[in-house]
């Protein structure tokens, strides 16, 4: 199979420094191993709110042309648009996630949709407790409070999303069995590494009682 690899970084210091693409080229190097052949290679420095984006229509293009896939490392390096990834997954260019190569379309809704919304929670909290310091004289570039909030909340909106892949009766299996199945349908954690049980226990305990596991 054929491919056109796509990637996004939010800023240019990103791209200068490689804080990003890196950790986006490790993962398409990673899918590769197993076979394919990668044809080209774009970046765009934008945010992933924006739809217009030059490298990527050129990406679509070639892709197009050469009857390629679109190969990107993560989905919400790929845009942060639930509209825009449907789009995307809609057209004549398939779209391959490197992290996730056995996600059901199905499955890629939901987790755009989850990540959409959460973002838009996280920011929505960052702006009311930016607006509270403020209002308070705290100097903002010491409120640290503040990251750590939104650190932990963008833990628990990726544990929410791990439960659309959780296998079908997932809640009669033990934490291994669980790894080994994430694991297995190439899934990543949040830091971009392997499930081990103890992992898949921190994440269940977001949405669910850990003592059901027990």
């Amino acid at each position: 199979m054929k491919y056109v690899a796509y990637y996004r970084v939010s800023t240019k210091r990103q791209g200068r420094s490689g804080l990003g693409l890196d950790a986006q080229r490790t993962s398409i190097e990673a899918f590769l191993k197993n076979g394919g052949e990668l044809l080209a290679e774009f970046t765009d420095v934008t945010s992933g709110k924006r739809d217009d984006r030059t490298e990527l229509n050129k990406a679509i293009k070639l892709a197009r042309s050469a009857g390629a896939k679109l190969l990107i490392a993560k989905l919400d390096r790929f845009s942060r648009r639930v509209s825009f990834i449907a789009r995307m997954m809609e057209s004549d260019v398939g779209l391959t996630i490197a992290e996730m190569p056995n996600a059901t379309e199905f499955q890629l809704h939901i987790f755009a949709a989850l990540a959409q919304e959460e973002r838009r929670l996280i920011s929505e909290r960052t702006r009311r407790a930016l607006m509270q310091a403020r209002s308070r004289g705290v100097r903002l570039g010491t409120y640290g409070r503040i990251l750590a909030e939104r650190n932990k909340a963008d833990a628990a909106s990726f544990a929410r999303q791990i439960f659309c892949f959780l296998p079908e009766g997932w809640w009669e299996m033990s934490y291994c069995s669980l790894a080994k199945a994430l694991n297995a349908s190439g899934l990543k954690t949040r830091s971009g590494g392997r499930f081990y049980p103890q992992t898949v226990k921190n994440y269940i305990s977001h949405f669910t009682q850990p003592d059901r596991f027990e």
